[in-house]
C-alpha cells in the first residue's frame, strides 16, 4: 500500500507539472479552457485526436495533450479492480438512513466504482452526500441524474420545466434550447455531470406505458430537433447529455421496469425513423447514449434477448453504424426486462462484453467485479476493450474538470436551484406551446365582453384554481356545477360563451384519459352551448373524444400546472396568440403539426418580473413596506399592483379589512378609491366628447354649462379647469349646511327611508332630498374665486364635468362609465354604490363616521360630497380593486386602445396628458396629475415627466409611465377608522413602493 501511495503522489506530481508548464507557455489559452467545458462540435483547425476524442470539444492541442497525458496517467497507476470499477455506476438515495450511505461509502471505498445515479431525495442532502463520497473516491466520481423534466424527476425542493412532449408542441428551437442551458445550470450547481436525457424515443404508440409524456412527439423530425437544441443546451453548460433509448421505445406497451418489451419494427424501419435523432445528435457532438432493455428481433436474433446485452445493437449499430464515439451506458441493470433474463453480475458481464461502457445500476457490484475480473484473466475481455472503456471514462472525467473537482458550496443551494428566472422561462415554455385545434367563427379570442355572459364548468378531478381565478380577472365569469344534465343545461341557459375546462392530475404517470361520464359531460354541453374546451392534459387523450364537430374552440394545454392553467386563461382572452403545433396525431383531422394562430390582443397579461426586465427580489421588499404600514396602524390592508410591457408581475394583497378580527384582503377585494374616480370615470367619458369635437381645449365654463354663463367663471376654459388652474376654491363641506350643531341630519334634507321625493340614497337608513345635488352645483357656481391665478387643487373640476357629461349625454354618469368603458374591458369589480351587486364582507370600509352619517361606511363612498350625488360623483364614488385598475391605467399607456376596443384617439390622449403651465409652477395635465416639479409631489421622484395618473384620500395611488411601460397601483383604506392623521402620506409608503419598482428595472 505504501509503494502504491508513492506511485499516485509522483503522478500527481508529474501532472501539475505538466500543466504548470503548458500555463506558462500559453495563459491565454489555457485561461479559456474552463469549468464547464462548453461541449459543442470538432474546431477542424485544432489538432484532435479523434480515435480518442468520442467528445467532441474545443480545445487547443496542448489541452488536448494535457488531458492525454492524465488520462494515460491515472489509468496506468490503477490496479485491475479500480479499472473495472471505473465500469460502474451505482444507484444512490439521499432520502435513505445511515446504512444506505455506509453502503456506497463501501463499494467506493473497497470497490473503486466510478460513478453514482442519485434518485429520490432532497439537494442539500445530496450535495453534502456528493462531497462526502467524492472525498472518499479515490478518482471523482460521476454523478449522473435522471432529470428530464428538471431536478425535481428525482429531487424535492427543486423546479419541474415541461414534460418532453409538451416541448413537443414549441416550434421555437432556440427556446428549448434556452431550457437545456437552465436545466444545465441547475445540474453544475448540484454538483451533476451526466443527465440522463433527453428522451428521444418516437411515441408512434399512444398505449405506451412508461414513454408518452416523455417523448418530444412522433414526428422523427420534431424529435430530433428538440432533441439536438436540449442537448445543445446542457452541453453549452459542461453538463453530458445522455439520449435515450436506443435504439428506441416509442412503440411498446411493456413497462421495462416491469417485463421485456418488444418492437416488431422491421430495421429498415427503425433505421428511418427510430435511429434518426441519434444521428442527428451524434453530428452535433452528442456526449452518451443510454441502451434501453428491449426485445427487437430484427436486430437480435436471439429470442427475447436484451437489447441492452447485445453485441449487434450495441457495437455492431450504434458504434459502427451510426458511428458513435461518445461513452454508452446501460439502462439500469435492475429493471425486469434485464434482470429476469440473467443473474445479477452475470448481465454486468454481459453488458459490458456487448460494448456499453457504464454498466447502470447494477444490483451486485461486488460479484460484477468478480466475474468481470475472470473473463479479463480467462482473455474473454481483452486489455485493450477495457482500456477503451476505462480511457474513454477518465477522459470524461478531465473534461468535467475532475483534475480540479472542488466540493459542492451548500450555500444558498436550494435558492440558487430556485431562481426567479425559473418561473420567468416556464411562462414563456407554456405561451409558446398552447394549441389551439378549433377556432370556430373567431370563437377565439373572447371579445366584446360586454356582450358575453359566461359560464365555467370543470370536468375531471383535476385542481383548476389558477384557471378560474385568472379567468376571473379578465371577465365576469361565473362557475357553475351540477351532475346532473338536464339541471346543468338550465343553469347554462342564460350564458351565451361556455368555458369547459378538462383538469387532470399533474402528477406523472398519472391517467389523463376521460371516463364514460366525462365524455358525456362534454358531449352534452358542447352539443347544447357556444362552448370553448381546453384541455388540461395529454394530447392522447383526446383519443377518447370521437366527433369534435359540435366543440367550436378547442385548446390543448398539455398539462395542469398553475402556469399552464393561468397561460391558457390569457389565449382564451387574447393577452397572448396561440403558437403551438400538436406533437402527436389524435385524429385524422387533428394530425401532427397542426395548430391554427389565434389573435393577440392588446389587453393585460401575466408573467414574472424577471420576464419583463425586473428584479423579483427587489420587488419582494414591497412585502416590507406592506407590514410596515400595517402595523403602523397606517392602513388595515392594502393591494399592490405593478405591471410592464403588458404583463402583470406583481399582485398581492395584504392585512385585513379592518385591524380587529375581519376577512383579509384578497385580490378581488374592492376599495372605495376616492379621487381615482377622476381618471377612471370621469375624464374617460370628458376624453370621448373631446373626441368627437363637442368640447376643445378652448371651450369655456360657460358654454358647457347654462348655469355658470353669468358668473365671474364663465370664461374659464376647459383645459384651464382641468388642470386645477382655474382659481376654484378646493372644496366646500356641503354635508354642513344639512345637518344640526350637533351633526344630526335635518328633517328637511333627509328622511330614514326611501321616500318620493328623498331617494338619493347617502348610507343605510339616510336618504337625502332628490334636488340637493343642483343645490351643489349652484353653490359651486356662486362661490368666490380665489383672488390669485396659480395651481390649486379643486374637486369642484370634477363635479363640473361629471354635470356637463350627464347633460350632454342624457345618462348618468355610472351608467355611463358601465356601458362604454368598465363592461368592455371586463373591469367587473369597477362601479359605482358596490353594494348593488356585492356583499359587504368583500368591500374594505373607509370610516367609522362620527360627524355626518353617524355608521360604519362600508359599500357607500367615503366623500361626503359624492355621498349626497348618490354615491355617483365625478370627483369620487368609484370602488374597485388593483386588477380593474391596471387595466384602465393600461388603457391609457396604450393611448385609448384595449382588448380591440379604441375610446378615443391617441392624439386625444396626448392632449390630455400634455403639461400645460409646467412654466408657471402648476405640474397637472388635463384631469391627470403629473411628477412633482420641485421636491415633494404625488411620485417617488424617479417616474419620468410623461408619466401621469392620481391619488387618492381614502389610500390610494394609480401611475402609468410610458417610457418605462410601468403600471402601479396602490390601494387601501388608510382612512379606517378615522381619516383625521394620514400616516401614509406621511411615511411615504406609496412613493416608497414606486420607488422599489424603478429600483427592480433591469433594462
Amino acid at each position: 500500500m505504501k509503494n502504491k501511495g508513492i506511485r499516485i503522489s509522483v503522478l500527481y506530481v508529474l501532472f501539475f507539472f505538466i500543466a504548470a508548464c503548458a500555463l506558462q507557455k500559453d495563459k491565454t489559452v489555457i485561461k479559456s479552457i474552463h469549468k464547464p467545458t462548453r461541449i459543442g462540435a470538432v474546431v477542424d483547425e485544432f489538432d484532435i485526436d479523434n480515435s480518442l476524442d468520442d467528445v467532441r470539444i474545443v480545445e487547443p492541442a496542448n489541452v488536448f495533450n494535457q488531458r492525454k497525458i492524465w488520462v494515460d496517467s491515472v489509468y496506468n497507476s490503477m490496479s485491475l479492480d479500480e479499472k473495472l470499477g471505473q465500469l460502474f455506476m451505482v444507484a444512490a438515495y439521499s432520502n435513505k438512513g445511515a446504512s444506505h450511505s455506509y453502503a456506497i461509502q463501501n463499494l467506493i471505498s473497497n470497490y473503486k466504482i466510478g460513478g453514482l445515479i442519485f434518485f429520490q431525495g432532497g439537494p442539500l442532502r445530496q450535495a453534502n452526500l456528493t462531497n462526502s463520497y467524492q472525498a472518499s473516491s479515490k478518482i471523482p466520481l460521476f454523478i449522473g441524474n435522471d432529470a428530464e423534466w428538471g431536478l425535481s424527476m428525482r429531487l424535492d425542493s427543486t423546479y419541474t420545466y415541461p414534460w418532453n412532449m409538451t416541448l413537443g408542441a414549441i416550434q421555437d428551437m432556440k427556446l428549448i434550447e434556452k431550457l437545456g442551458n437552465q436545466m444545465g445550470k441547475q445540474s453544475a450547481r448540484l454538483g451533476i455531470q451526466f443527465n440522463f436525457g433527453p428522451v428521444v424515443d418516437i411515441n408512434t404508440n399512444p398505449n405506451n406505458p412508461i414513454i408518452g409524456f416523455r417523448s418530444f412527439g412522433e414526428d422523427k423530425i420534431n424529435v430530433a430537433n428538440r432533441a439536438v437544441a436540449l442537448m445543445k443546451g446542457f452541453q453549452n453548460q459542461g453538463i453530458y447529455a445522455t439520449a435515450k433509448h436506443f435504439p428506441g421505445h416509442g412503440d411498446t406497451e411493456t413497462d421495462s421496469h416491469k417485463g421485456l418489451p418488444t418492437v416488431n419494427f422491421s430495421k429498415e424501419r427503425l433505421e428511418e425513423v427510430e435511429f434518426y435523432p441519434y444521428r442527428e445528435m451524434i453530428k452535433e457532438g452528442l456526449s452518451s447514449v443510454m441502451v434501453a432493455h428491449l426485445n427487437v428481433p430484427s436486430l437480435e436474433s436471439r429470442p427475447n434477448y436484451p437489447s441492452s446485452i447485445s453485441y449487434e445493437v450495441v457495437t455492431n449499430i450504434l458504434k459502427k453504424d451510426l458511428g458513435f464515439k461518445g461513452l454508452i451506458f446501460t439502462d439500469a441493470l435492475n429493471m425486469k426486462a434485464a434482470s429476469n433474463y440473467k443473474n445479477p453480475g452475470e448481465i454486468d458481464l454481459a453488458a459490458f462484453l456487448a460494448g456499453n461502457d457504464i454498466l447502470l445500476f447494477s444490483e451486485d457490484v461486488p460479484l460484477a467485479i468478480a466475474l468481470l475480473r475472470n473473463a479479463y484473466n480467462d482473455k474473454v475481455i481483452t486489455e485493450k476493450r477495457l482500456a477503451f472503456s476505462v480511457k474513454k471514462i477518465l477522459k470524461y472525467k478531465y473534461i468535467a474538470g475532475f483534475s480540479k473537482l472542488k466540493p459542492i458550496d451548500t450555500t444558498n443551494l436550494v435558492q440558487d436551484l430556485n431562481d426567479f428566472q425559473n418561473d420567468a422561462l416556464q411562462y414563456e415554455l407554456f405561451e409558446n406551446a398552447l394549441t389551439v385545434l378549433k377556432n370556430k367563427e373567431a370563437i377565439l379570442p373572447i371579445k366584446n365582453l360586454e356582450s358575453k355572459q359566461i359560464a365555467y364548468v370543470k370536468i375531471g378531478d383535476g385542481n383548476n384554481i389558477d384557471f378560474v381565478k385568472t379567468l376571473k380577472k379578465y371577465a365576469d365569469v361565473t362557475v357553475v356545477e351540477e351532475d346532473n344534465l338536464d339541471a346543468l343545461q338550465q343553469k347554462l341557459r342564460n350564458f351565451n360563451t361556455v368555458i369547459v375546462g378538462y383538469h387532470k392530475s399533474d402528477a406523472p404517470w398519472k391517467s389523463y384519459s376521460f371516463n364514460n361520464s366525462e365524455l358525456a359531460k362534454l358531449d352534452f354541453i358542447t352539443r347544447n352551448n357556444n362552448a370553448i374546451g381546453t384541455v388540461f392534459a395529454n394530447p392522447y387523450s383526446l383519443l377518447d373524444v370521437r366527433d369534435f364537430t359540435a366543440i367550436n374552440g378547442l385548446i390543448v394545454s398539455y398539462q395542469n400546472s398553475a402556469v399552464a392553467q393561468k397561460v391558457s386563461a390569457e389565449l382564451i382572452f387574447g393577452a397572448i396568440g396561440s403558437k403551438g403545433k400538436l406533437p402527436v396525431t389524435i385524429s385524422s383531422e387533428f394530425k401532427t403539426n397542426f395548430g391554427l394562430e389565434t389573435e393577440k390582443l392588446d389587453i393585460l397579461g401575466f408573467a414574472t418580473p424577471e420576464s419583463v426586465g425586473m428584479n423579483s427580489a427587489v420587488l419582494g421588499k414591497i412585502t416590507d413596506l406592506a407590514q410596515k404600514a400595517i402595523s403602523g396602524k397606517m392602513a388595515p390592508g392594502m393591494q399592490v399592483l405593478v405591471a410592464r410591457k403588458g404583463k402583470v408581475v406583481y399582485q398581492k394583497s395584504f392585512g385585513n379589512l379592518t385591524y380587529s378580527n375581519s376577512p383579509m384582503v384578497n385580490d378581488t377585494t374592492l376599495y372605495d378609491v376616492a379621487s381615482l374616480t377622476k381618471i377612471l370615470a370621469t375624464l374617460p367619458n370628458a376624453m370621448l366628447q373631446y373626441d368627437r369635437k363637442n368640447i376643445d381645449m378652448t371651450t369655456t365654463l360657460g358654454q358647457m354649462l347654462s348655469i355658470f354663463q353669468d358668473t365671474d367663471k364663465a370664461a374659464i376654459p376647459f383645459k384651464d379647469l382641468l388642470s386645477h388652474y382655474a382659481r376654484l376654491k378646493a372644496w366646500i363641506p356641503f354635508y354642513r349646511a344639512t345637518i344640526s350643531s350637533k351633526g344630526d341630519p335635518l328633517t328637511t334634507y333627509y328622511r330614514t327611508s326611501s321616500q318620493l321625493d328623498f331617494s338619493t340614497k347617502v348610507a343605510d337608513n339616510l336618504y337625502l332630498r332628490n334636488d340637493y345635488q343642483d343645490t351643489i352645483v349652484k353653490i359651486i357656481a356662486e362661490s368666490k374665486l380665489m383672488p390669485e391665478k396659480k395651481y390649486r387643487y379643486s374637486d369642484f373640476t370634477f363635479i363640473i364635468l361629471k354635470n356637463y357629461i350627464e347633460k350632454l349625454t342624457g345618462q348618468s354618469l355610472d351608467v355611463l362609465s358601465d356601458e362604454i368603458l368598465f363592461k368592455p374591458l371586463g373591469a367587473n369589480h369597477t362601479m359605482y354604490n358596490p353594494l348593488k351587486k356585492f356583499n359587504k364582507n368583500g368591500i374594505a370600509p373607509t370610516e367609522i363616521d362620527t360627524y355626518y352619517r353617524h355608521q360604519l361606511i362600508q359599500g357607500y363612498v367615503h366623500d361626503m360630497g359624492a355621498a349626497m350625488e348618490g354615491g355617483v360623483g365625478g370627483h369620487a364614488g368609484i370602488f374597485s380593486n388593483s386588477m380593474d385598475v391596471a387595466k384602465i391605467m393600461q388603457m391609457y399607456l396604450q393611448k385609448g386602445s384595449y382588448g380591440g376596443h379604441h375610446y378615443f384617439s391617441e392624439k386625444t390622449f396626448d392632449d390630455f396628458n400634455t403639461c400645460y403651465f409646467c412654466m408657471e409652477g402648476n405640474r397637472r395635465g388635463v384631469g391627470f396629475d403629473k411628477p412633482q416639479l420641485g421636491e415633494s409631489g404625488p411620485t417617488c421622484g424617479c417616474a419620468s415627466m410623461t408619466s401621469f395618473g392620481h391619488t387618492g384620500f381614502t389610500g390610494t395611488m394609480a401611475w402609468a409611465d410610458p417610457e418605462k411601460e410601468i403600471v402601479y397601483v396602490f390601494l387601501s383604506n388608510r382612512t379606517y377608522p378615522d381619516s383625521g392623521t394620514n400616516k401614509l402620506s406621511r411615511e411615504n409608503i406609496r412613493e416608497d413602493i414606486q420607488q422599489l419598482i424603478y429600483e427592480s428595472l433591469q433594462d
